[in-house]
């Protein structure tokens, strides 16, 4: 049995629908945490946890396929929310569901929403829950039938921007690293994604909560991820509608370019119509058909 398993306790809920295990992401002392910790709200439906908000301890709910269905691939899943709440069950939940129907195990990450009250610098408190969920996927990649190459992250708005930051920063290690375990996805999903905090196309809400209402030039830079693209950045698939009003899709056509100018094999499905959100109104079944035959050509899923 692992450290963080004998350090935790271990839930079975029935509000996950088919996930197996909640697990606390951090088995000792969260990185960059205060001593103050934040009661958690949650938004609720029939059962299920729709919304979280004010998160100060992090976890990732665990989905894994049956055994004769297993593809060996890994998803692990960043749902958006403007970083001030995380829209847990369409964006999580219920995205996790379909992937194991297809034979891929998925990840869920309750990630900490940026707070001057529970951390020292609340602009890299969510990339360090990131940072901690690859990490801890990739280090019980074995336990949970995984390939250790083909795990892949994926991120809905503002979700979308802390898996681009992964992505484009997973050689600045942000937590403590003793087994050197690759802190680099294998591949990213980016949903109507936030990407830059320049002033346009910035989502101004999700700047604001990460890096406050007035930013030094710094961090703009440091967190507009299309100006971090390498060679070494993982394979993309981006989609986004042209009406969408809250993010605008310049975020994932900057995002796209810098991938195509440095040779980074990149997939872009843009819609005309739908706004912000237009996949939730879809059957999930129905808008992740291409993302599934992006992922077989790939060969992540076989």
């Amino acid at each position: 049995m692992t450290k963080i398993a004998l350090s935790s306790i271990l839930l079975f809920v029935a509000v996950c629908g088919k996930a197996q295990q909640i697990i606390p992401l951090y088995s000792g002392t969260i990185p960059n945490a205060t001593s103050y910790a934040m009661q958690e709200s949650t938004s609720e439906k029939d059962g299920r946890i729709l919304w979280y908000r004010k998160v100060s301890k992090p976890t990732l709910t665990v989905f894994l396929p049956a055994k004769e269905k297993a593809s060996g691939a890994g998803v692990i899943i960043f749902p958006g929310g403007g970083y001030s709440g995380e829209s847990y069950d369409a964006e999580g939940i219920r995205i996790a569901e379909t992937y194991i129907n297809h034979g891929v195990a998925a990840f869920v990450v309750k990630y900490r929403l940026p707070s001057d009250s529970i951390m020292v610098d609340k602009s890299i408190g969510p990339l360090q829950d990131a940072q901690r969920a690859i990490q801890l996927v990739r280090e019980r990649a074995a336990e949970w039938n995984l390939a250790p190459d083909k795990i892949g992250i994926m991120g809905f708005s503002a979700g979308g921007h802390l898996a681009s930051t992964a992505g484009t920063h997973f050689d600045e290690p942000l937590i403590e690293n003793p087994k050197s375990t690759s802190l680099r996805p294998d591949f990213m999903i980016l949903i109507y994604p936030v990407i830059s905090m320049t002033e346009v196309p910035a989502h101004k809400g999700s700047r604001a909560n990460l890096l406050g209402e007035n930013p030094t030039a710094a961090q703009i830079e440091r967190f507009s991820n299309e100006l971090h693209v390498t060679t070494q950045t993982p394979p993309t698939y981006l989609t986004h509608t042209g009406d969408d009003t809250v993010v605008d899709v310049d975020n994932s056509i900057a995002f796209y370019q810098a991938l195509r100018h440095h040779k980074v094999p990149a997939e872009m499905h843009l819609y005309p119509t739908g706004n912000h959100g237009f996949v939730l109104k879809l059957p999930t079944e129905e808008w992740m058909v291409p993302l599934f035959t992006w992922m077989k050509k790939n060969e992540w899923v076989k």
